[in-house]
């Protein structure tokens, strides 16, 4: 069995731990997770974990650049986790462009859930655990509010003001 591998790093929203495992050849880690610190339902560090900060040097490229306004997207390996549909949620999240906003009726839509299945795609969304990389926090109220973050609405606004995607300041 291949180890769970993780690595911390600081960043503008605050402490961040990577998860993941060795992708099979060329350091190329698989991503679990991405949690930040205080976030609701974020990853834990566990027994038996190895910390492996230079396996996550691209993740981490890639994050400083997206931060520094120097990339839109992400190019990283993904450890297939979740339910069906949980999967098919956070497909939808991963077309959403950058700097754009959609509410969480429009997800429900785009995989066939409207009407009473918004709140399950809601549930689906904020079991998302790829924080930044798998944009969650491109989802709205269909009022146009910020609404739920695991992470916070504030880490959200920040997220979102990154990318142009707020019309005004706060």
């Amino acid at each position: 069995m291949t180890s769970t591998l993780y690595t911390w790093a600081d960043g503008p929203l605050g402490a961040m731990l990577l998860v993941g495992r060795d992708g099979g050849g060329g350091g190329r880690i698989l991503l679990r997770a991405v949690s930040l610190e205080g976030q609701k339902g974020a990853a834990v560090v566990e027994d038996g974990w190895v910390r492996a900060d230079g396996m996550f040097a691209d993740a981490l490229e890639q994050l400083d650049a997206y931060f520094a306004g120097r990339r839109d997207g992400f190019d990283l390996a993904y450890e297939e986790t979740g339910t069906v549909f949980q999967r098919k949620v956070w497909k939808a999240l991963e077309e959403i462009p950058y700097g754009a906003t959609v509410s969480y009726g429009d997800i429900a839509r785009r995989v066939g859930s409207s009407g009473a299945g918004v709140r399950a795609v809601g549930t689906a969304i904020g079991r998302n655990p790829l924080l930044v990389v798998r944009p969650c926090h491109r989802v709205i109220g269909a009022d146009g509010s910020l609404r739920g973050y695991a992470a916070g609405l504030d880490r959200k606004e920040r997220l979102l003001a990154l990318e142009g995607a707020l019309a005004s300041g706060g």
